[in-house]
């Protein structure tokens, strides 16, 4: 069985007013909504277990996707309480929902043409990201790509974090070292961090491979970006 984590807990503050009362995820473009993109291509990659991270109007999440079996998926809600809790936070709070095998992330915030099949099952090291070249709002990049497939911290050839990778479990072991001092947001939250630090400390052991995407891609952050993706999908 496949896993699969989708981030979908943020707030959408860019995306306001469109997200006063819509989760930004669920937000319609091309004729659904942005994350059934993500249900469908997992679907479609053999992924049949989709933990979604919550949070901002967590409740029409379920009223809108059930629990997958139209997709022939089945979903499993993790709540993350009121606030939301980073991707470090968000992922480490899935963890126990999800399998011993390596599982796809995804951002509920992107997207693209990828076929999720070209992912590796199993990462060469702790985890794959899928990376993609550096948008306008974005011209610096994130990590380097060398030509073994490694990502690095620093170097030549930076490319932009798709917000779609591979991940072990192992990935992360030792968070508490990398999660600095930020106290979770209440006693029964898991705390809040970015997975930034650990994937710096992966390529640090180098740990952390990935591939260049060249197909479409892209970050629906704003009601500008949303309406440009959908006119474009709808064309």
């Amino acid at each position: 069985m496949r896993h699969a984590l989708i981030f979908a807990a943020g707030l959408g503050e860019r995306m306001r007013p469109l997200t006063d009362l819509t989760p930004k995820p669920l937000l319609p473009v091309g004729g659904k909504p942005l994350i059934v993109w993500h249900l469908e291509k997992l679907a479609a990659a053999g992924v049949n277990y989709v933990v979604i991270n919550t949070s901002h109007l967590a409740g029409q999440f379920p009223e809108v996707l059930g629990d997958g079996a139209r997709w022939g998926l089945r979903i499993r809600y993790a709540y993350e309480g009121p606030v939301p809790l980073e991707t470090g936070g968000g992922m480490l709070n899935a963890l126990p929902l999800l399998g011993p095998e390596p599982f796809i992330a995804i951002s509920s915030d992107v997207w693209t043409d990828a076929d999720l099949r070209d992912l590796p099952v199993e990462p060469a090291g702790l985890a794959h990201l899928m990376m993609v070249d550096n948008p306008a709002h974005h011209p610096s990049g994130d990590f380097a790509l060398d030509a073994d497939g490694q990502l690095h911290a620093e170097g030549p050839n930076r490319l932009t974090y798709s917000g779609i990778g591979v991940f072990r479990r192992e990935f992360m072991h030792g968070w508490r070292q990398h999660a600095g001092d930020a106290p979770p947001p209440s006693a029964e939250a898991a705390p809040r961090f970015k997975l930034r630090p650990l994937l710096v400390r992966a390529m640090a052991q180098h740990a952390l491979g990935g591939n260049h995407f060249r197909g479409r891609w892209t970050d629906v952050g704003t009601p500008e970006r949303l309406a440009a993706l959908d006119a474009e999908l709808v064309a």
